[in-house]
């Protein structure tokens, strides 16, 4: 069982920026003195619910900042940058941290991002497959040229190589948010661990699965590929001595965060957008995920794990939205809850 913090630098209301960011490191350097395996760093662009824009260039910080815990992007959205750039950072994050950093990538939504960074709602809707097929290639090739419908380009050498050597494991681990079954067959036809929602329960969880291990076969990966693939689930944990007392820190709390904070994001064509309820989402978060005592929660990540056959965790510490009560959280998933699953 591998269980680490999801950070999202969270702006809860009536806080600053720089005090989101803050929240976001420290608990990475307690995550990492707490015996938690990994960080994982959202990314968003021009609203309060996370306020980290780049999470390659905060994971090049975390990692300066950490010695051995595994920081991931979960996720670095791919529609707003060029495959080849976000290449290079990861191979050179890579080999730098020797082979701690995990480039997670995603789709992302059709938010004002795509016509803020020139990208356009193509690069969303149509292009994503050929994108992640270039990011690919980038990272298994020396030198690669590209003709497709959006990228097009005369060979060039990679540089910096991400399997030279320098770092164990060769190339950086690369997984990818999948929520749709078009995603997950996309992510099992490259072989590509599947990053799952905190939204999903895990009956949800095990059916996704199931279906990219089906197409998994069907595009040939062998059989031990297929049964450890490492996908990551997201999830919401908060420690408490009671079940009521952390899910009363939950919802006094988060409700407000996402009430500002996605109802901050536009669309980028002015479709319609339908909000979760903020209070009834958080209830729904405590019911799925790892929130009360300790003995609960690592229960709750063992019924996961056997339910889904997942056992990486990435697990939003954040949620109260206080500092102070983060770090708290933090030790105590670590201290108190991961000896308890072995």
């Amino acid at each position: 069982m591998r269980v680490g913090a999801f950070v999202l630098a969270a702006q809860f209301p009536g806080q600053g920026q720089g005090e989101a960011l803050h929240r976001a490191v420290r608990t990475t350097e307690l995550a990492e003195e707490s015996g938690l395996d990994a960080v994982w760093l959202a990314e968003h662009h021009f609203v309060p619910y996370g306020v980290c824009p780049s999470a390659v260039t905060l994971a090049a910080l975390l990692l300066g900042r950490t010695r051995h815990i595994r920081v991931g992007t979960a996720v670095s959205v791919l529609p707003n940058v060029h495959p080849v750039a976000l290449g290079e950072q990861a191979a050179l994050l890579h080999l730098l941290s020797g082979g701690r950093f995990t480039l997670g990538v995603g789709r992302g939504g059709p938010w004002v991002d795509l016509e803020v960074f020139g990208t356009g709602l193509g690069a969303y809707e149509r292009d994503f497959p050929e994108a992640l097929d270039l990011l690919l290639r980038w990272l298994h090739g020396a030198r690669v040229g590209y003709a497709g419908d959006r990228y097009a380009f005369r060979e060039v050498t990679v540089v910096p190589r991400p399997d030279e050597g320098l770092a164990p494991g060769g190339r950086p681990e690369t997984i990818m948010a999948c929520t749709s079954p078009r995603s997950v067959r996309l992510a099992a036809e490259h072989g590509l661990p599947m990053l799952l929602g905190m939204h999903c329960g895990d009956e949800e969880k095990a059916e996704m699965v199931a279906l990219w291990r089906s197409h998994a076969r069907a595009a040939g990966l062998a059989g031990p590929r297929i049964e450890h693939a490492p996908h990551v689930s997201a999830g919401v944990a908060q420690i408490a001595d009671g079940r009521e007392e952390a899910v009363e820190r939950l919802v006094k709390a988060m409700p407000g965060w996402l009430r500002q904070g996605l109802g901050a994001h536009v669309t980028v064509d002015g479709r319609a957008r339908r909000m979760r309820d903020p209070e009834a989402y958080t209830r729904l978060l405590c019911a799925l995920h790892p929130v009360g005592p300790p003995r609960l929660a690592a229960d709750r990540l063992a019924a996961t794990a056997e339910r889904t056959g997942i056992t990486r965790f990435a697990l939003l510490v954040e949620g109260s939205g206080e500092l102070a009560a983060t770090e708290e959280n933090v030790r105590r998933l670590g201290t108190e809850v991961l000896p308890l699953l072995g």
